[in-house]
């Protein structure tokens, strides 16, 4: 089999191809590299420079590479821009997996991972989210993101396709630095940002019922993360799989923010005390998922603990960022 992967040059797209690839799958990238970053990449991965929303240019790539199943990472993810741009997140995540399900169908394609996220949940009234919990997005992205789920699946029937859909919970940490994220969008970058310029860490509302009274997440490395999808494309390579398997990818364990900002503390050397400052609307006290059904149905679960997370995180920071080290 050959694997496309859409957005293979991102942070989480370079894991993905590095683990499939170390596996002995082959592998070829779709990514138009706004974000993407093609150093990440092995060096025998192809990679085509363009758009996953480009039909045509995807269905040469699927001719071209004899491709039978599709990673499709490429997305909008920033939570707040989606709130300020819903009509670039509708049309770009949904309208552009529209273009793409319909091409690689076309081509013959009948195996489809899809990346999703815990943001198709909301904000959840319980501490532990089974996938049966009902879907209650709070922003564009979000809907953008159950919506694809729906759409993967109804394309699934239509085409017989085999489909699985992987909700992410929050994804941290670094396979080696180069790999890092560069972006300062997710906590554990943005506390390393606020350390590297001499400020303190910020805590959002420090009097949810938790027991340090500050909100408790489930956090994902993201190189489990990558063995998660090539487990899931296995799964799906296997003869005789159908459907639809939709599952979270987490640990099943939560950290609060103050314990999150206390293992950087000691990673980092830099023990500035945190400021708390209110609530932020819309934040869950906790948000942990389950995940009895990725270890039954893929085998996979999450090895990697949160200080493995945050060491290699601070590995890839230090790395474009010498000042950080400097500290």
């Amino acid at each position: 089999m050959t694997w496309l992967i859409t957005g293979g040059a991102g942070y989480i797209g370079a894991h993905v191809a590095r683990a499939m690839t170390a596996a002995g799958e082959r592998v070829v990238v779709v990514d138009n590299v706004t974000s993407g970053m093609p150093e990440r990449l092995p060096a025998d991965v192809a990679l085509v420079r363009g758009s996953a929303l480009d039909a045509e240019l995807v269905r040469r790539v699927c001719d071209e590479h004899a491709v039978s199943g599709v990673v499709h990472l490429a997305a909008h993810k920033q939570v707040g821009e989606s709130v300020e741009r819903p009509e670039l997140y509708y049309r770009d995540n949904l309208g552009g997996l529209a273009t793409l399900l319909e091409t690689v169908a076309d081509a013959g394609v009948r195996r489809f991972v899809f990346s999703s996220s815990a943001a198709v949940y909301g904000n959840p009234d319980t501490g532990v989210i089974p996938e049966s919990t009902p879907c209650a997005p709070v922003n564009p992205y979000g809907e953008t993101k159950l919506a694809g789920e729906w759409l993967v699946r109804a394309s699934g029937r239509a085409h017989g396709m085999a489909t699985t859909c992987l909700r992410y919970f929050n994804v941290a940490g670094a396979a080696e630095p180069a790999l890092a994220d560069t972006g300062v969008f997710n906590v554990i970058p943005m506390v390393f940002d606020r350390l590297t310029r001499g400020e303190a860490p910020r805590i959002f509302g420090d009097d949810y019922p938790t027991p340090d009274g500050t909100c408790i997440r489930d956090y994902v490395h993201v190189a489990d993360l990558a063995e998660a999808h090539l487990t899931a494309a296995r799964r799906l390579a296997r003869p005789g799989v159908s459907g639809d398997l939709t599952v979270n990818i987490g640990t099943g364990h939560g950290a609060s923010v103050r314990e999150l900002i206390d293992v950087i503390g000691e990673v980092t050397g830099i023990g500035t005390p945190a400021i708390v400052e209110p609530r932020r609307p819309g934040d869950a006290p906790r948000a942990v998922g389950a995940t009895e059904l990725a270890e039954k149905e893929l085998g996979w679960t999450a090895s990697r603990s949160v200080r493995d997370m945050i060491e290699s995180a601070w590995a890839g920071w230090c790395l474009r960022h010498p000042e950080a080290a400097a500290h």
